[in-house]
């Protein structure tokens, strides 16, 4: 049986591309139910990852179902809210966006029943010898295992057993905010954001926001301050940072009708990796976290298909293949998430992003 900590989007897929392959798992997950709490915004599914990813999944239909009708629209503004730059969605891009619990649930609902073991938050893990490991639970529980799989995030349990590297702070933070009924209760905001995302930045901070199902408007709101910074926050203090911009993007903070949620962002080292060790590995964030740029979701969807075809095909080398297909990936995307968070926040923001997009330039 094989074992895998954490039902996120990456052990989750995993799991479904076992299960396409006739090979039994089972996943550990902390929270005590599907509902326990809120999955997150909107997603965009890319073409070379997290699409291929659940085309392995066998989900490609349920998934296109899903997809949400102009939200790869987007438009950068500067702080007075004029428009800088505009993309419309023509319904050709290679994002589509969905909604992230949807697309969980659907991976929730392609699996047997009882796959996913619920309230199971993991106290510690320790090598058996053999490649077998012994995983102990919060209930006084324990579960040994012959491959164990770390889908566990950020400040994954099972990582220890593999590498000494700790996530560090980037010295950046997200503050989340969300606006219902936005088109009729906050018109001025809704009509700012468009119909896709936007982005108003400033060096070192901006306001970015997303219209999701309906005319729901989430927000994240990035400050570069130290982590204690955050340790007081509420819609007020955060609009603070922007004094002088136009209100409707200052209203994506002050007219939240949702507590501030506070996101400090961490990061593992660029080309994090470590030598194979039999029966365990990781996938996703617990991997290769970075800095947020639209790839975390993804990969950790492509890790979980890929290792799910390599523990479908057998033996610790395709695993070592695995890993060393992974590593690569990994660390492209966080240098060019690094890349990301400059042209965003650095010195020349938002016209050197502008002209980024009007030159072809990666961002």
């Amino acid at each position: 049986m094989i074992t895998i900590i954490g039902a996120g989007l990456g052990g989750l897929t995993l799991a479904r591309v076992l299960h396409v392959h006739g090979v039994p798992a089972t996943v550990y997950e902390a929270e005590a139910s599907p509902d326990a709490r809120a999955q997150g915004g909107m997603l965009d599914i890319h073409d070379d990852t997290g699409q291929p990813a659940l085309e392995a999944a066998g989900l490609t239909t349920e998934f296109r179902a899903l997809v949400l009708e102009g939200r790869q629209a987007m438009r950068i503004l500067d702080a007075g809210g004029a428009v800088l730059y505009e993309e419309a969605d023509d319904g050709t891009g290679g994002r589509p966006e969905v909604q992230r619990g949807e697309l969980r649930q659907v991976l929730l609902d392609a699996l047997p029943p009882g796959t996913v073991r619920w309230g199971h938050k993991v106290t510690g893990v320790r090598a058996l010898g053999d490649g077998r490991h012994e995983v102990s639970f919060a209930d006084g529980t324990s579960v040994t295992t012959t491959m164990l799989v770390g889908a566990d995030g950020a400040w994954s349990r099972v990582r220890p057993l593999l590498s000494a590297a700790t996530p560090a702070y980037i010295g950046r933070t997200y503050v989340e905010t969300y606006l219902h009924d936005a088109d009729t209760r906050h018109p001025e905001a809704a009509e700012a954001v468009g119909g896709g995302s936007m982005l108003a930045l400033a060096p070192g901070k901006g306001i970015q926001a997303h219209r999701e199902k309906g005319d729901t408007l989430h927000t994240y709101v990035a400050l570069t301050e130290p982590r204690a910074w955050f340790d007081d926050v509420d819609p007020a203090r955060v609009a603070g940072e922007f004094v002088g911009w136009a209100p409707e993007l200052t209203a994506l903070i002050t007219d939240s009708d949702t507590e501030p949620v506070v996101r400090l962002l961490h990061s593992l080292p660029v080309g994090h990796r470590w030598d194979p060790v039999p029966g365990v590995t990781l996938l996703g964030d617990a991997a290769h976290l970075a800095a947020p740029n639209g790839e975390g979701a993804n990969l950790a969807m492509l890790d979980g298909a890929e290792l799910g075809q390599a523990l479908a095909a057998g033996g610790e080398a395709a695993i070592a293949g695995y890993e060393e297909a992974m590593f690569a990936r990994g660390a492209r995307a966080a240098a060019e998430g690094n890349q990301l968070h400059e042209h965003l926040f650095g010195d020349d923001t938002p016209h050197g992003l502008v002209d980024a997009f009007v030159t072809g330039q990666p961002v």
